[in-house]
């Protein structure tokens, strides 16, 4: 943020229209345009492939649980409001999922798919946030180059790339290798 540019507010992310996603990072309120639809499709099946077999009780039947699973939670991390695609907490950490507009929780897991507009914010301000907050795991989707990233937060607060795959790839991928993940499912065909 420039110095003498006044902080933004919670009262200036409000006044932001309906049809942007707005956070506060460092200080500086960032709008962006909703998703288009290659990253709005990738989202939503990334939710649909996790959500059955994981949003769920630990010891479910149906699948390994242990989670709770949101698409684009508020969170309040420090003085940063940061709006993740998909986010997760481990029920061990948040046994029960609180009824606020809000988390000031960190997830153990978030999930960015990247679009033109939102990529360096991404991969360079929100992952810094991340990182400072101790989220353990992070992905990257790119659905224009049809790619997953799989970071995992080493001990020294750094990240390490765990994975990279792309294309129709089937992937076990942390935090939720239990199952495995088809890659084709995400994209728009061409």
């Amino acid at each position: 943020m420039a110095i003498g540019k006044r902080r933004a507010t919670y009262e200036d992310l409000a006044r932001v229209p309906d049809t942007m996603v707005a956070e506060i990072i460092d200080g500086e309120l960032i709008a962006t345009p909703r998703p288009a639809s290659p990253h709005a499709r990738a989202t939503f099946v990334i939710g649909n492939d996790l959500g059955p077999p994981f949003d769920r009780p630990p010891g479910d039947p149906d699948g390994p649980g242990g989670w709770w699973l949101l698409f684009e939670p508020e969170l309040h991390l420090g003085e940063d409001v940061i709006v993740p695609d998909c986010a997760g907490w481990r029920r061990e950490r948040l046994p029960a999922m609180p009824n606020v507009a809000a988390f000031t929780l960190p997830p153990d897991w978030v999930c960015e798919t990247v679009s033109p507009s939102t990529g360096p914010i991404d991969r360079g301000r929100k992952m810094r946030v991340y990182s400072r907050e101790q989220v353990c795991h992070l992905w990257i989707v790119d659905p224009i180059a049809r790619t997953l990233e799989i970071y995992r937060l080493g001990n020294d607060g750094h990240w390490i790339v765990a994975g990279a795959h792309g294309g129709s790839d089937a992937v076990r991928a942390e935090p939720f290798d239990a199952i495995e993940l088809r890659l084709a499912r995400w994209w728009l065909e061409p």
